[in-house]
């Protein structure tokens, strides 16, 4: 007979801790048809894209502060080459936001000039400091805790994107790097990821002590079966997704002979 579990909803959703990597990569290899590279020797994740131009990897380090995640994309037609990294703290469902992104066959959304609309939307506002490092016009999290900047070159010229979060005079809880050549879409889909309220699951055991102090933890319970399905549902639902068909071709004029002018 199904039972409840006890579960922990974690919000803001970038304190949440990172979650299962599953989340990740069985929808691309189960839904997306990613291929993966087999070595049992090597704890590292390898997962390319079926027309073999990106390219996810999870590379674990020694140093949690490091990244483990990088998701890089060849270059292709105009498109210039990119990439990502994720720290080994960031959340999963953050990371899935973008690869969802990248692999869903309908045309990519047209994005408005201004990539910080999803956070203007949140209430993210400016920073009241910048390190030198990154441009002034970053945007930060209501909370303080998150943040999203471009670095600058020493000419002025923007470069990097950077998505961080971290609590004051404590080290970073999780870094992102973009690639300047990231499609807008790509980080629009990070962007809207992290300004997201929806609250992330976890299990009681899982859940990062600076988000039982700094976040908003609440106790709950879900049955044995919506937890062991999620995952499943989430695939299928990314399988089912299908390329829009061509819009209907006009139909064709019947061929009436035309009226003889008279004499």
């Amino acid at each position: 007979m199904p039972h409840d579990i006890d579960v922990v909803l974690v919000a803001p959703r970038y304190l949440a801790g990172p979650g299962d990597p599953t989340w990740v990569t069985v929808p691309l290899h189960r839904a997306c048809h990613w291929s993966t590279a087999e070595d049992p020797l090597v704890p590292r994740v390898i997962l390319t894209s079926p027309d073999q131009l990106a390219q996810l990897r999870i590379a674990p380090d020694p140093d949690p502060a490091e990244p483990w995640w990088t998701l890089r994309h060849a270059h292709h037609g105009d498109q210039r080459a990119w990439s990502m990294t994720f720290d080994a703290h960031t959340p999963v469902e953050i990371i899935a936001a973008v690869t969802d992104a990248l692999t869903d066959p309908a045309p990519p959304p047209m994005t408005s000039g201004d990539p910080y609309a999803v956070l203007h939307a949140a209430g993210w506002h400016a920073p009241r400091h910048h390190d030198g490092h990154t441009s002034p016009q970053g945007m930060t999290a209501p909370d303080g805790m998150a943040r999203v900047d471009r670095t600058i070159h020493e000419d002025g010229r923007t470069a990097n994107w950077i998505a961080e979060t971290s609590v004051h005079q404590l080290p970073a809880v999780w870094r992102a790097y973009v690639d300047g050549n990231t499609p807008p879409y790509l980080v629009s889909a990070l962007f809207g990821a992290l300004a997201d309220e929806t609250p992330l699951v976890r299990e009681p055991h899982r859940v990062p002590h600076l988000a039982s102090t700094q976040g908003r933890t609440s106790s709950g319970q879900v049955s044995a079966d919506t937890l062991a399905f999620a995952l499943e549902r989430r695939t299928t639902s990314l399988a089912q997704r299908r390329t829009p068909p061509p819009p209907a071709a006009a139909p064709s004029s019947p061929n009436v002979p035309k009226p003889r002018r008279p004499r």
